[in-house]
């Protein structure tokens, strides 16, 4: 079954960010949402455990509402992760079991999307301890099906004495292996225990850490529904939005190869627009680009020549010797996958910042697919049984 894209007018210039835009929304949308509580006591680190590894400032964000007077939602501006925070994250105070019960009754009776599984409970890694309080409180979640993930916050490390790298204290360690025994044994009842830093240390405790790892466990965890959305969410890890874009590939380029099943002159090739132009729009939702603003006109123009429908297919026709005149399903197929990876790669590049927005007029030919790449394709598609 051939998937139907929204109706456009194409044709061999045809480049509409709108339509990208609107692709991008629509991709948004069908991402649903993950949902994460975080808990804590005041001082752990938690608003800045959650801006590392999601970028939202929930000190400054104007998107959280009360659901109750101490009870707040917040999201992130592309509606892709929700937050749920019991307790504060800058001026809360650890509460007792059965306010957190409230808490959680209030959450289970919010609307679908709001409704959360997984948990991260922070603790400061140099209590060296868990209070009365916190294990109430994680016993608490656990008992309200919650997957929870312990999270030791602002966990020094120093360098290695031999050799290079950064080792944890002992006293460090021997808390993690206490909570790891307990974990083992049933008595703690979490999922998991990752150490973090969400502040880059210095000359000798290095980086931030340990919020990769925060970040796949609770990928782990995340319900299956909400998985991709997570991935769009966190970043952190550019293989798992680069995962999630190439998936996207595929499945354009699949749809490019069933509306080609008969072949289709170069003339007719507009008819790949769509679904190339949908195709890019949800490689930018992945990296949270905004086409709007991300392309100027000039940049506009390039790309309606090198990356869409007839134009696309027109200028491989040409210089690609064996195609022939017509579409197949393979190159179809070759065409929008070469284009997708290449668009691809400019998305990654504007959201690492490595092409800044005022240069994406001169990035945007390095980018483009070649014949060399498209030469490449052709060959691995024969090779396929």
């Amino acid at each position: 079954m051939v998937t139907t894209e929204p109706e456009v007018k194409a044709s061999e210039d045809f480049f509409d960010p709108a339509f990208v835009e609107a692709a991008a929304a629509d991709a948004r949308e069908k991402l649903g949402r993950f949902n994460l509580l975080v808990a804590g006591n005041t001082g752990v680190g938690k608003s800045t455990l959650v801006n590392a590894v999601f970028g939202v400032d929930v000190a400054d964000t104007g998107t959280g509402f009360p659901v109750t007077p101490e009870l707040r939602y917040y999201t992130n501006a592309d509606g892709s992760l929700g937050l749920w925070d019991i307790e504060g994250f800058e001026v809360g105070r650890a509460k007792p079991a059965d306010r957190i019960v409230e808490d959680l009754r209030a959450i289970a009776e919010s609307p679908r999307e709001q409704h959360v599984t997984v948990a991260w409970y922070c603790v400061l890694a140099d209590s060296h301890r868990l209070t009365d309080a916190d294990l109430e409180a994680i016993r608490t979640l656990n008992d309200a099906g919650l997957k929870v993930v312990l999270v030791l916050t602002k966990v020094a490390r120093r360098k290695k004495t031999v050799g290079t790298g950064y080792e944890y204290p002992e006293d460090v360690r021997e808390f993690a292996a206490w909570i790891e025994a307990r974990i083992d044994d049933h008595s703690l009842l979490v999922e998991e225990v990752v150490l973090t830093a969400a502040k880059a240390q210095g000359k000798f405790g290095g980086p931030l850490h340990g919020l990769d790892e925060l970040v796949l466990k609770t990928l782990d965890l995340a319900p299956r529904a909400s998985k991709d959305a997570l991935r769009v969410a966190q970043r952190l890890s550019l293989p798992l939005k680069k995962d999630l874009a190439r998936k996207a590939i595929a499945a354009a380029a699949a749809t490019a190869a069933a509306a080609a099943a008969v072949p289709i002159p170069v003339a007719d090739a507009a008819t790949l627009a769509p679904i190339q132009l949908g195709m890019m729009g949800r490689i930018a939702s992945i990296y949270g680009l905004d086409v709007k603003t991300m392309l100027s006109p000039a940049a506009v123009a390039q790309l309606a020549i090198q990356v869409s429908g007839k134009a696309l297919a027109k200028s491989f026709i040409k210089l690609v010797p064996g195609i022939g005149s017509v579409i197949n399903a393979t190159v179809a197929a070759v065409l929008t996958s070469t284009a997708g990876e290449g668009w691809r790669k400019l998305c990654e590049a504007v959201y690492t910042e490595k092409v800044p927005l005022d240069k994406i007029d001169e990035a945007v030919g390095q980018y483009a697919p070649t014949v060399a790449q498209v030469l490449r394709g052709l060959m691995n598609a024969r090779r396929k049984p």
